[in-house]
């Protein structure tokens, strides 16, 4: 049975993925695909040690703890890059491992006077984000739609701003910096897009299920494009798809095998990645079976039957 609680998780799950998805284009184009995974990790000591020095689970100190441990992150990861003649994939390693740690080892500390769950953290609530609602207008809309809505439209407008410099520092940084962009300014402001994006989701699919919406789409979109504003476009669509057809798997699929249901967080990021499947097998350019096609040797045929029809 369909209910008004299934429409607010698709939503908050739509909004959540696309707002993930158009930053994760850009990372993946600049082939730090995990940076997203290291800064959806690192900002755990960030959320433990905003609850540790205000003593409350206030919306505002938890994102902005989250956030500066976000940025941090990407800073580090310059620096051992930079100063440690460390290889990116490495450097990336060695800073989110290790603030994941401490991030976990400061919640476990803060859980024992608050209720602050690290697998909430970890894998979200998704199914519970209908219940804190917030009246806006005369309706009740669940918080986690605004919060997740908001960055979507902070992503928009700093990505229509920046369009042409982030496309040009993508591709060819020491050209942006050669024209008066800076490529580690821009480097800084879509590591800044991606720590917000990262700590909106918490509460809605968690920061391990968002590392599936930054990634996954925008690899798609990059099987079936090489054009950027298309690539921003399929990915977005691939995520709003993932997230219909993640949630609608949840309610359907466990019945299948017996059991009575399963997270929609987890069944949106297996959607997505059964999307990047068939991108990968049926892609026109680029895909396993159509390029089997292409390969395939034409057909021979014989002298004898054409020699027959002219007679």
């Amino acid at each position: 049975m369909w209910t008004s609680f299934d429409t607010w998780i698709v939503i908050v799950g739509m909004l959540c993925a696309v707002a993930c998805a158009l930053p994760g284009c850009f990372l993946v184009l600049r082939k730090m695909s995990m940076m997203g995974d290291a800064i959806s990790h690192a900002v755990l000591p960030g959320l433990a040690i905003a609850f540790l020095i205000t003593g409350t689970r206030a919306s505002v100190p938890m994102f902005l703890g989250a956030a500066l441990a976000g940025l941090l992150t990407a800073l580090f990861t310059q620096w051992i890059m930079r100063f440690g003649n460390v290889d990116r994939g490495a450097a990336m390693g060695i800073v989110f491992t290790t603030l994941f740690a401490i991030g976990l080892l400061l919640i476990r500390r803060a859980a024992d006077h608050v209720d602050l769950d690290p697998g909430c953290v970890l894998y979200g609530a998704i199914e519970l984000t209908p219940l804190d609602t917030v009246a806006l207008g005369g309706f009740e809309i669940p918080r986690a739609a605004l919060v997740n809505g908001g960055v979507l439209l902070a992503n928009l407008l700093v990505l229509t701003l920046f369009y042409k410099e982030f496309k040009l520092s993508s591709f060819d940084p020491d050209l942006a910096d050669t024209l008066g962009y800076s490529s580690q300014f821009l480097h800084y402001l879509l590591m800044t897009l991606v720590a917000v994006t990262t700590v909106a989701a918490f509460e809605s699919v968690g920061s391990i299920i968002v590392i599936a919406m930054l990634i996954v789409p925008p690899a798609t979109a990059l099987l079936l494009t090489h054009r950027l504003l298309p690539m921003l476009l399929i990915a977005a669509g691939a995520a709003v798809l993932a997230a219909i057809t993640g949630h609608l798997g949840a309610l359907v699929v466990p019945g299948w095998f017996g059991f009575e249901s399963t997270t929609s967080s987890g069944m949106i990021a297996l959607a997505s990645g059964l999307i990047f499947l068939l991108a990968w097998l049926f892609s026109p350019d680029q895909g396993i079976v159509m390029r089997r096609f292409r390969t395939a040797p034409a057909p021979i045929v014989p002298l004898s039957n054409t020699n027959t029809d002219i007679a």
